[in-house]
């Protein structure tokens, strides 16, 4: 059976196509040699539950290794009081240490079954210090060091019984110098076990502590990097012998996706299985270019699917995030990065944002598009005049199957004026970008993408890249500074033509001075032809 690209739970080497994992999980190792406790928390579908998977058979040949998933062994039922927590969480420890199919020392041995008879049906005495010392035994009578890994622990983070088994596993962390634990326990999920907040006592309502604070930090880079991503797609390259540019195709993955595990593995699916064979792209040779990209992404940004359902909830769920996101995506205000802030942590948590050179960005261009979009195509944004002007005018920019720039920024231009040209009072900074992306996403809706280029992102200046059935365009959109201001804008536009190997270019002005000129213009700059568009 052929390999594939795989996105729903946790890959295996043997039946789909992978990034090399050895160096993340000689990483890991080296946590779980010094001892430490840790928590592993990345953003939805970011390949924790492959990585713990991969881990547990990385680890076995030196360590008992126990991995629990806490969404299969531990209904939200069991939950309900330390004893039904117990039962349940014992009965599990003692089937995975018989799955190891091993000779355990005879004292061993016999601690596990005192363990697995304490938790026998209706077993009311085990409670959290009953089953900790039991644990404690076994770690004991032990010939090697116990290593507990629990993936899925959200499932628990709400629930007191949880917060008290922290403070277990804490308290014999502290005390491992004279009592016998867990080698190193590692608790995996999306959100960060170190922040979770337990009271000592029910009347001290301000007095908080994290039962995980032993927790060292997590450095482990889990997304794929370009390179990572060029060696799989040479695996992928010899089964199928597409011909592809396997650096430029996977420098184009790591570009759009920052190397966001899902993403990257999405991406390339749908390249293989849905673009190869589509009407335009007849086999797996047209569908591994930069044309079958861009139709693969398009599919991608117009799906529905779980992580993007997530990130949505997320953002009503926590209004502060979508303050956030919005502020990045259209105001170009720059907010410095900080961990201690709650809203950039959370964000960061959730997979949203990243810190580039001590600014919050947007985590990725897919992730980018997905929020332009919601934001772009909310009920009262598609009920804004720009919007309607646009659908109207969206059959006249085609010809010959290439969009036609130019006269779109006319008509744009001719548009704004009409509509807010005469109340430059109400005008806001970021309305300019809002209305004109307004303008264009229903033009290149279902064909082509847009992205903004981070790099230029502020409060003056913006670059919209278009990628139009394999063609791109980059527009400039900008406040108008006067004369020296856009002349020095132009030389910045020229040189980011060099860097797309473009001929062509345009620059979007918003200039709020009585004598302005709108209209369009052309100029030849070192061969280069720039249009500018003034409102």
């Amino acid at each position: 059976m052929s390999r594939t690209f795989n996105i729903a739970a946790d890959c295996k080497p043997g039946l789909h196509y992978m990034v090399d994992l050895h160096s993340r999980l000689e990483q890991i190792k080296g946590y779980v040699d010094r001892g430490e406790y840790l928590s592993i928390n990345r953003a939805r579908q970011y390949g924790k539950t492959t990585m713990l998977r991969a881990l547990n058979e990385y680890l076995k040949d030196i360590y008992y290794v126990v991995g629990m998933d806490f969404q299969i062994q531990m209904s939200g039922a069991k939950f309900r009081s330390e004893n039904a927590f117990s039962v349940a969480f014992a009965r599990a420890f003692v089937r995975i240490m018989r799955n190891l199919n091993v000779v355990f020392p005879e004292k061993m041995e016999q601690e596990l079954n005192q363990l697995q008879e304490a938790a026998r049906e209706k077993s009311e005495a085990l409670e959290l210090v009953e089953l900790f010392q039991r644990l404690n035994d076994i770690c004991r009578e032990s010939d090697r060091p116990l290593v507990l890994i629990v993936d899925e622990v959200d499932s628990a983070v709400d629930n007191q019984v949880f917060l008290d088994f922290l403070a277990q596993l804490r308290g014999y962390y502290i005390d491992r110098d004279r009592s016998s634990t867990f080698q190193s326990v590692i608790l995996a999920g999306v959100y960060d076990i170190r922040n979770l907040k337990r009271k000592f006592r029910s009347d001290e309502e301000h007095k908080w502590n994290s039962p995980w604070n032993i927790a060292v930090e997590f450095k482990v880079d889990m997304s794929f990097s370009a390179d990572e991503i060029a060696e799989m797609l040479k695996d992928y390259e010899q089964d199928h012998a597409t011909g592809m540019d396997i650096a430029e195709m996977a420098r184009l993955v790591y570009e759009h996706t920052s190397g966001y595990p899902f993403l990257v593995s999405k991406l390339c699916k749908l390249m293989d299985e849905e673009v190869a064979g589509s009407e335009s792209y007849s086999g797996v040779k047209e569908a591994w270019t930069y044309a079958g990209f861009l139709e693969a992404e398009k599919i991608l940004i117009g799906e529905k699917n779980t992580l993007f359902e997530s990130m949505v909830n997320k953002l009503y769920d926590f209004p502060e995030l979508k303050e956030i996101v919005y502020s990045i995506l259209f105001t170009g205000k720059e907010s410095p990065y900080n961990v201690l802030n709650q809203a950039i942590a959370t964000a960061e948590m959730f997979g949203f944002v990243k810190n580039r050179n001590g600014v919050v960005t947007i985590a990725n261009r897919i992730f980018e598009m997905v929020f332009y979009n919601l934001f772009l195509t909310s009920a009262k944004e598609q009920n804004t005049d720009i919007y309607k002007a646009a659908l109207q005018d969206k059959n006249r920019f085609l010809y010959a199957g290439h969009l036609n720039i130019e006269l779109l920024l006319e008509r744009f231009v001719m548009h704004f004026d009409e509509l807010y040209g005469d109340r430059p009072d109400k005008f806001k900074e970021e309305d300019g970008r809002r209305y004109f992306l307004l303008y264009l996403r229903p033009i290149i809706n279902g064909t082509g993408n847009y992205y903004v280029e981070s790099r230029t992102r502020n409060m003056e200046r913006t670059d919209v890249i278009i990628d139009y059935r394999g063609e791109q365009s980059i527009i400039e959109l900008k406040i108008w500074r006067g004369n020296a201001y856009n002349e020095r804008g132009e030389e910045q536009l020229m040189e980011y033509l060099d860097h797309y190997h473009l001929k062509k270019g345009y620059m979007l002005s918003f200039n709020f001075n009585k004598k302005k000129e709108i209209g369009i213009k052309h100029i030849v700059i070192g061969g280069k032809v720039l249009v500018e568009a003034v409102v």
